[in-house]
């Protein structure tokens, strides 16, 4: 555990009260998978542990997105992820800039060669495709994808169509990618919800709530006043980040 987080506030803001969500509900927002069955199944008994030692009346599981691509095992994460909600919790998906992606390439190929450089030949292998990252073969791509679209379950299909593009909680608001600066929040294009990255990183605005995001990769969580980043690589660095939340509680679990 990377511990338990408290917040420094600035000059100005001590009266500011503390973001929270509801006392008798527990919080597990997990950041991007990204076909690391292996960790998620770890990161899972972690959670399960700390269930065990922290009463609540409700527990919830957030994930953030991006469970396809670059990890070597979308196929069979989509496998278990599409039976439907974790057991004992109330399970929220959200869709990641990876999931666009590859709904995308089921009937577009334009920016196929894109996503496949960027992890999408591992999914596709996952599913018995022979694939390179590098592939730009225009009637190469559409036969990978007549062949995707009969390898993909329809499971897994009506999976990805259904996810949540983002999720309120309390005092917080959970997205995958983060949220354009100065937009009200229930104004947010779903393009920046699920692809921001520089001018969100960048801000130190106040957005309302704070926003609990993957997507951009750190070495280590960002605990924020304004957001908290938990995407720690965790197809290349073996961390599988979670944000624990109860009342005005933050700790944080890892892999």
């Amino acid at each position: 555990m990377f511990g338990l987080f408290t917040k420094r506030r600035k000059r100005g803001q001590e009266n500011k009260a503390p973001p929270r969500v509801d006392a008798d509900v527990r919080v597990y927002a997990i950041g991007d998978v990204h076909g690391r069955l292996d960790l998620l199944m770890k990161l899972m008994a972690k959670i399960a542990e700390d269930r065990a030692d922290n009463p609540a009346a409700r527990y919830k599981v957030i994930f953030l997105g991006d469970y396809v691509d670059r990890g070597n095992q979308s196929r069979e994460l989509l496998d278990l992820l599409s039976q439907g909600p974790v057991d004992g919790f109330e399970t929220v998906y959200l869709t990641g800039n990876h999931e666009d992606y590859l709904l995308r390439f089921l009937t577009d190929t334009s920016n196929a060669s894109t996503w496949l450089y960027y992890g999408g030949a591992n999914t596709l292998i996952s599913y018995g495709i022979p694939a390179s990252p590098l592939q730009n073969n225009p009637d190469r791509l559409i036969a990978i994808q007549q062949k995707f679209r009969n390898a993909l379950p329809e499971s897994h299909l009506a999976f990805l169509r259904r996810l949540e593009i983002n999720h309120v909680e309390g005092d917080y608001f959970f997205v995958h990618a983060g949220v354009r600066p100065g937009v009200p929040l229930d104004d947010q294009a779903t393009e920046d919800l699920l692809w921001i990255r520089d001018e969100f990183l960048a801000s130190k605005a106040d957005h309302g709530r704070v926003i609990v995001h993957g997507h951009s990769v750190r070495m280590r969580p960002e605990l924020l006043a304004n957001r908290i980043g938990i995407d720690t690589g965790a197809y290349d660095t073996g961390v599988l980040t979670c944000l624990v939340l109860q009342g005005e509680g933050q700790w944080l679990l890892h892999t």
